[in-house]
């Protein structure tokens, strides 16, 4: 059976960010160069724990809030 993939896009800090689906917030992540585990995000104003990143699926125009976590002394 085919897989098919679109190109659409979310809007990533404000920004028009362009995103193959289907597709997990895990795999956008990877996509867009960020470690998952080094992120925080915020889904459609929700805040995402990371053991849900890669169930949860993106829609065209979800909106995203993506904080790098920097550790540090």
């Amino acid at each position: 059976m085919a897989s098919y993939l679109h190109l659409v896009t979310v809007i990533a800090n404000g920004r028009r960010v362009p995103a193959e689906f289907p597709c997990t917030l895990e795999q956008f992540l990877i996509r867009q160069e960020l470690l998952p585990r080094s992120v925080v995000v915020e889904h459609n104003g929700d805040a995402v724990a990371p053991s849900e990143f890669a169930r949860r699926e993106l829609r065209p125009d979800d909106r995203l809030e993506i904080v790098r976590i920097v550790a540090g002394g």
